[in-house]
């Protein structure tokens, strides 16, 4: 298979909550938009691929889907999400593996776990 581009596709419950919520609340830039209404869609930047919001869904979200999203500084993003009304559903801990990881959820109840590399982490250092 020679992939030449890739994005995780979401059908949300409520269209419009969905995409304030990952424009506004967590602030990802758009890439694409297109349509109006319920043929409206909208991409955003997820660092190196791509979160495509568009269409509906007639149920809950997959409980086993999570979206995996690498920040920099993950007490500062904690701060803001929650200053901004986002319930964490996970306070940040170091898991076993090293990583530092944090769970909110989407308006559909989607699972996002952000997470920090620390500086002294062998995934910052090249072997």
């Amino acid at each position: 298979m020679d992939v030449l581009a890739s994005r995780i596709l979401l059908h949300p419950l409520d269209p419009d909550a969905t995409r304030r919520f990952y424009a506004e609340t967590l602030g990802l830039a758009v890439f694409r938009e297109w349509g109006e209404g319920a043929h409206r869609g909208t991409v955003f930047f997820l660092g190196n691929g791509l979160l495509e919001v568009s269409g509906g869904a007639s149920g809950p979200a997959d409980a086993a889907t999570r979206i995996l999203l690498q920040v920099r500084d993950l007490a500062a993003e904690r701060e803001r999400l929650a200053h901004a009304g986002v319930a964490i559903a996970q306070e940040p801990e170091t898991k076993p593996w090293g990583l530092i990881e944090m769970l909110v959820r989407d308006p559909d109840g989607r699972a996002i776990v952000l997470v920090e590399v620390p500086p002294e982490h062998p995934q910052r250092r090249a072997v």
